[in-house]
């Protein structure tokens, strides 16, 4: 038999690695997803090269499974936090798997906003950041949202990956205890608490979502 106690830190673990992660991707991703709509080809900041190059820069990115991606990125990981083991070292990799991820969410969903409303602002005289402020997130913002839910769902996923090279959290415990030790009731029980985990964002998601359509 196992103690529940044993759940706790590693659930802990993967909350913070997936709230700080998820931080960071909306920090970088959503002005990234902004910079990749506006730059597109008779669009307001219209700019073929740059959009190509950053496209590019973001396909790449997104192409690395995950598990690659965390070993590639040791010595950068250990540059920045000073280790390359560990839940905060685990956030790095995670972050920069989430960025380009969300940062094309974004664009997509910012490809949905009406181009008559576009037009009407510049029309009236609007710069770039208020059309951008003003009229894209706002008028986007429900499918943000969804966009930053279906974020946080990935790397729930991706954190129980990080375990594999030391990253702690579920993922961490699932290979000692439920794998090593070849103790199915602690992996069943870590399954369990990641599909909750997953289904609470969700619902978090589609409450936020119903409320601002409201």
């Amino acid at each position: 038999m196992f103690e529940i106690s044993l759940f706790i830190e590693p659930l802990w673990q993967t909350i913070y690695m997936v709230f700080f992660s998820s931080l960071l991707a909306m920090l970088f991703g959503i002005p990234l997803g902004v910079v990749l709509f506006i730059t597109r080809p008779h669009h307001i900041l219209s700019h073929e090269k740059i959009h190509r190059l950053m496209n590019m820069l973001v396909s790449g990115l997104r192409s690395i499974p995950f598990i690659i991606l965390m070993i590639a990125l040791i010595p950068f990981t250990r540059f920045l936090v000073g280790t390359s083991i560990g839940t905060t070292a685990a956030i790095v990799p995670l972050a920069v798997c989430a960025i380009p991820f969300l940062g094309k969410v974004v664009e997509s969903v910012l490809s949905e906003v009406s181009s008559g409303l576009i037009e009407a602002a510049q029309s009236m005289g609007a710069s770039t950041m208020q059309i951008i402020l003003k009229v894209l997130l706002p008028e986007a913002l429900p499918g943000l949202i969804q966009g930053v839910t279906l974020t946080v769902i990935n790397l729930i996923a991706y954190s129980a990956m990080a375990g594999t090279i030391g990253g702690g959290g579920l993922g961490d415990l699932a290979i000692r205890y439920g794998y090593q030790r070849f103790d199915t009731q602690v992996m069943l029980l870590t399954i369990v608490i990641l599909i909750l985990l997953v289904q609470f964002t969700q619902f978090l998601g589609d409450l936020f979502v119903k409320r601002l359509r409201r």
